[in-house]
């Protein structure tokens, strides 16, 4: 990359600075993460030898209530990634008026190489290293990109036992037996899906004239597909890191949901007969799905999937960002220039996290909601934040995700003011 992701995701701020009346103090405050901590992380591994892992936390700004953000396994995890990630919680938190900051964590490691010893190890021993940086009030993990509720679970568990004390509210996303929340693992889907129903019939696109395409095909991916084929939507394309699949007619997604989950991939989809036989198809590439002739587009895979190298090939008429920043800022302007509607991440996505949000408050009551309460929680957020950054577009002809900045500037320059500025400091 020609520049960081942390540089890239910056440039967002810049152009909703435009568009709000807050104090420069603010402004400094929020270009800088408040603390980061790298961290060595030495696991033993099954066959006797030591492995050292390099670990990741970010706490970018925690004005507003104490740092929010899941932890990732990822090969490719770096500073850079961890932090640009811990900036976007910060304005995701703003979007939908949580009491939290933005945070987030990340070991560089291929968890699929590791056998599940190895990886409660590797997780006991991250939580050792971090766990003067995070806690209930202070900092708050929550599963990500190849993590889940087993190993949040684990790091409840290691955080209790350094503590001395049970302490679930340290993370979310955590089975539901050690405290977690009903509706958590398809919160993200679940949000976004609120927010699709909520636009959609601004454009005058019924679901069943509604083509989809959805790149990603893990948990919030697969969920998303579901949800909008039970809706009627036609979702025509699928993909996962090993390849995709491509119906015009659209697709089965139940059955593909329960092939992948028995075959671990989509790529094989095409020469089993078992799943073949419900839908002819075509396979295709991660990249081939992105440029399909769609009516909304779904990346809900790694960020910076569309760039400035293939955002001129874009069909969609509308995006929906389940991922964390898969557009470049690049990129942002030639889909912008294209008349192609991009709802950012920062409120798409949000679901997660405000799943998350009442898991800490249920956990700190010991007052236990059902799903269709939290479900009816959450439609609730997510719809009331989701209007108003859309008449802000409406009205000040920008963009849905320069709304969303905004939206989240005016929240956070708010916080930061009512702590002092210059002007409050040099006036008589």
């Amino acid at each position: 990359m020609s520049k960081s992701l942390f540089a890239d995701a910056s440039q967002r701020l810049e152009q909703a600075m435009k568009y709000v009346a807050i104090s420069e103090d603010a402004l400094e405050h929020l270009k800088h993460p408040k603390i980061s901590l790298s961290v060595s992380i030495p696991v033993r591994m099954d066959n006797g030898s030591l492995r050292i892992f390099q670990g990741y936390r970010v706490r970018y700004d925690d004005t507003r209530g104490p740092g929010k953000g899941g932890v990732r396994y990822h090969p490719n995890v770096t500073l850079d990634e961890v932090q640009s990630l811990a900036f976007w919680m910060t304005f995701k938190c703003a979007v939908l008026n949580l009491p939290f900051g933005g945070a987030k964590g990340g070991v560089t490691v291929n968890p699929k190489e590791l056998s599940k010893l190895e990886l409660e190890r590797l997780t006991r021993g991250y939580i050792d290293a971090i766990a003067d940086f995070i806690g209930p009030d202070v900092d708050i993990p929550a599963p990500d990109v190849y993590t889940n509720p087993m190993i949040v679970g684990w790091m409840m568990d290691q955080y209790s036992i350094i503590r001395r004390q049970l302490t679930p509210a340290v993370v979310t996303g955590k089975p539901i037996t050690l405290g977690g929340s009903l509706g958590r693992d398809t919160a993200t889907a679940m949000g976004a899906f609120f927010v699709i129903e909520a636009m959609m019939p601004k454009f005058d696109m019924p679901p069943q004239e509604t083509s989809v395409a959805v790149q990603g095909f893990g948990n919030a991916g697969a969920h998303i597909a579901e949800l909008l084929s039970k809706a009627g939507y036609k979702v025509v394309a699928v993909s996962d890191s090993q390849g995709g699949v491509y119906c015009k007619k659209g697709l089965d997604i139940p059955r593909i949901r329960q092939f992948k989950e028995s075959q671990k991939g989509i790529k094989a989809l095409y020469c089993e007969d078992s799943v073949c036989k419900v839908v002819e198809h075509e396979v295709i590439t991660n990249e081939q799905l992105l440029t399909l002739d769609v009516d909304v587009l779904i990346p809900a895979a790694l960020e910076n999937q569309i760039t400035e190298a293939n955002a001129k090939e874009i069909k969609a008429k509308i995006i929906f960002e389940v991922a964390n920043g898969p557009i470049t800022s690049g990129a942002d302007k030639i889909l912008e220039e294209k008349g192609i509607y991009v709802f950012p991440d920062i409120l798409v996505n949000a679901g997660g996290v405000t799943v998350s949000y009442f898991e800490w408050v249920q956990n700190r009551s010991g007052l236990y909601w059902t799903l269709q309460e939290v479900n009816q929680r959450l439609k609730q957020k997510m719809v009331e934040e989701t209007e108003p950054i859309w008449q802000m577009s409406q009205e000040l002809a920008i963009s849905m995700r320069t709304a969303a900045y905004v939206h989240a500037l005016n929240r956070l320059g708010e916080a930061i003011n009512a702590k002092g500025t210059r002007d409050y400091y040099l006036s008589k």
